[in-house]
């Protein structure tokens, strides 16, 4: 099992100094993530979605981070692939420059971009995210098996043309797709690219989605994969605050989860925007409450009230102690997950939280599980 940590770049009161300082403190957590163990980091790619994320320009950040160190991977957790958004050649030229100049440590998800503000802000149609996600990661895993590239579709005509630089994967770095549903684990696995799981949803939500995986994996058919380099690897979320007080570390990750939830609700779906002055709060409850009341919505409009709706309302995860945290990865450990994808910045998480979380993870969690003592 391999470890990770993903970021957005979430923040309360976003002047210009305090987001300036939330990238800042991002690349210090990931620089530490790789001296306490970890395997990899994630950058997302949003865009115009005030407090839940300000990393527009993951790139920059990934190769700010990748300049800062020499062994931990870096991965877009995603790129938004629309060609509105990014056209395809220009993705790859980001990859071939970023895997060059990195040593070949590059991981690539693709996305869709599809909250409304964003579709809005880069002309997307809504109805092209998925076929051009798809065009385009297939165009990505095509760019450097030959001399030149000579791709040409109804959509896009590229070619003969040489995509430089080349990168030191061959004959692509690995291909990732976002996955929040059913349908999108069940596409990953179709096109061969590994699986971002990014539900709040908990262990049982992961393992009928892993199970989903590599079920359609076994029985997928060529024509299908996006490259013949397949990539069929399953990585999970897992939202964590670990510090010794376990009362502190839930009170700080229920705090800032809730923080999340809201501003996902709403920036995809058209919710008051987040409260930031919750310190006294008691999140927990509020979060309880707030997954009641949507799940009564959806009742009243006759939707059922699946995870991937009411899962970032759960703050059953990874807060508490090592020792808690460790439990909770063995649950994923015992499905299969290839890899912890660990959340810990979010929005009104104070940097202390997020560095000892690191610390607590790489001297103890991670340890526990690279030492065989995992089943």
């Amino acid at each position: 099992m391999q470890f990770s940590m993903i970021f957005e770049a979430q923040l309360t009161d976003p002047t210009p100094e305090r987001e300036r300082q939330v990238l800042l403190d991002s690349v210090d957590q990931a620089v530490y993530g790789e001296e306490m163990g970890f395997d990899r980091v994630w950058a997302v790619e949003h865009h115009g979605l005030e407090r839940y994320a300000h990393m527009t320009a993951s790139e920059i950040f990934l190769t700010w981070v990748a300049a800062k160190t020499s062994t931990i991977r870096i991965g877009h957790g995603v790129v938004c692939m629309p060609f509105n958004y990014n056209h395809p050649v220009r993705v790859a030229e980001r990859v071939g420059m970023l895997d060059a100049l990195s040593g070949g440590r590059l991981d690539v998800g693709g996305g869709r971009g599809s909250t409304r503000m964003e579709m809005g802000m880069y002309g997307v149609s809504a109805a092209d995210t998925y076929p051009q996600m798809i065009e385009s990661l297939g165009f990505l895993a095509n760019a450097w098996r030959k001399d030149e590239v000579d791709w040409h579709t109804e959509t896009l005509d590229v070619g003969p043309a040489k995509i430089l630089p080349r990168p030191v994967q061959t004959p692509h770095p690995p291909l990732y797709m976002a996955c929040s549903k059913r349908d999108t684990v069940k596409l990953a696995a179709e096109l061969g690219v590994g699986a971002l799981v990014m539900g709040f949803a908990g262990p049982e939500e992961v393992k009928e989605m892993y199970d989903l995986y590599h079920a359609t994996v076994r029985t997928r058919t060529p024509e299908r994969l996006v490259s013949t380099d397949t990539n069929d690897k399953f990585v999970a979320l897992c939202p964590t605050i670990v510090l010794d007080d376990p009362a502190k570390a839930l009170k700080i990750g229920a705090r800032g989860q809730r923080f999340f939830a809201e501003a996902i609700a709403h920036w995809y779906g058209n919710a008051p925007a987040p409260r930031e002055d919750t310190e006294d709060d008691d999140n927990i409850a509020a979060l309880a409450k707030d997954k009641e009341d949507l799940v009564a919505r959806l009742n009243e409009a006759n939707i059922p009230a699946r995870p991937q709706d009411t899962g970032a309302f759960n703050a059953e995860h990874a807060y508490g102690t090592a020792d808690q945290a460790i439990e909770y990865v063995q649950r994923l450990a015992d499905i299969g997950v290839d890899e912890v994808m660990c959340l810990i910045q979010m929005g009104t998480v104070p940097q202390e939280a997020c560095m000892e979380t690191i610390k607590q993870w790489g001297e103890k969690v991670i340890p526990h599980f690279r030492n065989g003592a995992s089943a």
